[in-house]
């Protein structure tokens, strides 16, 4: 399944499913074939992809730190990390609730 994101005030934002569906999660919604992100809502839902990104990179920053007391260095990090696989969205609601447009997708 592929995602993609549709607003009047800016361009798609196409994902693979499996990160459509993660991002979803972390907004609270189920993953679906077809939504749609209503103005009002996008300053809540960027928050909480927000918040996701930062406890991520806080339990990044805290195993490393673990493991340089331990004299060990963690593996580089496999693949894009969620602060990359979100951006494109977080960004899109930002124009389109300034221009006041839905986000829809499957539609």
């Amino acid at each position: 399944m592929i995602y993609k994101f549709k607003s009047k005030a800016t361009g798609d934002v196409v994902m693979l499913g499996v990160n459509g569906d993660q991002l979803l999660r972390i907004m609270g919604r189920e993953p679906a074939a077809q939504g749609i992100f209503e103005v009002d809502d996008m300053p809540r839902l960027r928050q909480l992809l927000e918040q996701a990104v930062a406890a991520e990179e806080a339990a990044r920053a805290q195993a490393e730190a673990e493991a340089a007391a331990e004299g060990k260095q963690l593996p580089p990090r496999d693949g894009v990390g969620l602060r990359q696989r979100v951006w494109p969205l977080v960004e899109m609601m930002k124009r389109a609730q300034a221009a006041g447009y839905p986000i829809v997708w499957g539609v």
